[in-house]
């Protein structure tokens, strides 16, 4: 059975309620699957203190569910399942959920974010979940006054590891650089934050253990030597991957996998196809950000939707 709507949302997250919200005030009846991380990047980030309306700070996960009921609370559907494959070929656009079901979309808007990078080690899958993680907020508790280690050297891994400094009695930085990438203020609460010891120049060979991690093999990569880090948990924080394989062949992208837009709109190269959020943004990747560019696609959607709406009544 093929289910027509006038707006389908594919990804969660501040983009896509915020879509949401936009595209069922202006009567779209949006649609909305969340994907396989229902509330995005931001399910995985402990107190937002940046976002305006949050006076005194708010976790992510919280924010994301008040974003959930708002875009529910004006007739979004809310589906919890991932759209596999999409065909951007005709008119109405086609896209396939994992269950098999056919939806015939008047205007698309994509939301589907970003996800995060691994070092690609094959010891680091071997000990997935057993003490080697991608979000300390999610597993932080489980190394409680134990020493850790973060990889990387933006906001991600600055973030990780204060956060982590916070339950644990060392929390060793590993930066494959002589300097941090991340903002200034995030760099200024790392190196205030006693307990994290930031170690530059530094990349990881292995991650040790058999059933849980016991420690790292570094090497240092100025002089070559290497050395063993006795640690209990390893944080991987080196940036993040978007998740815009589905629309591969279709939409235009750069060489790292970001939807290409129009400057000044979310329009793809495809008509009625619309990018939001950290799909399509590599530079600023904040909440706040993506929520903006959602409002923008679902206005983009409503206006293209009325002008296609014109021109059906005038051939009428």
């Amino acid at each position: 059975m093929i289910e027509h709507i006038k707006c389908l949302i594919i990804g969660s997250g501040p983009a896509g309620y915020t879509a949401a919200v936009y595209a069922a005030r202006a009567n779209m009846n949006p649609v909305l699957y969340t994907g396989q991380q229902p509330g995005g990047q931001l399910t995985t980030t402990t107190e937002v203190e940046n976002y305006p309306g949050y006076p005194g700070g708010i976790t992510g996960p919280e924010m994301m569910e008040d974003f959930r009921k708002q875009a529910q609370r004006f007739g979004t559907q809310v589906r919890y399942e991932m759209v596999t494959k999409v065909d951007f070929s005709g008119p109405v656009h086609k896209a396939w959920a994992e269950s098999g079901h056919e939806i015939h979309a008047n205007s698309v808007i994509i939301a589907t974010g970003a996800s995060a990078k691994w070092l690609g080690l094959p010891s680091e899958q071997k000990l997935m979940n057993k003490g080697v993680s991608a979000c300390a907020v999610c597993d932080g508790f489980f190394f409680r006054g134990k020493s850790v280690a973060v990889v990387g050297g933006g906001d991600t891994a600055a973030e990780e590891a204060t956060y982590l400094a916070k339950l644990c009695p060392e929390v060793h930085l590993l930066v494959r650089r002589d300097e941090l990438r991340a903002s200034k203020i995030m760099q200024e609460r790392v190196f205030k934050t006693s307990n994290v010891i930031v170690h530059w120049n530094t990349e990881v060979l292995e991650v040790l253990g058999e059933n849980d991690v016991n420690g790292l093999r570094i090497i240092n990569n100025q002089t070559n030597s290497e050395s063993v880090l006795p640690v209990q948990g390893f944080f991987v924080a080196i940036g993040h991957k978007p998740n815009t394989d589905a629309f591969k062949g279709w939409l235009d992208m750069d060489e790292a996998g970001y939807i290409k837009t129009i400057p000044g709109t979310t329009k793809t190269n495809i008509e009625g196809v619309f990018a939001s959020g950290d799909a399509q943004d590599k530079i600023y990747r904040q909440a706040i950000t993506a929520a903006g560019t959602g409002c923008m696609a679902a206005l983009d959607a409503e206006r293209y939707l009325a002008a296609k709406e014109i021109e059906e009544m005038a051939e009428a």
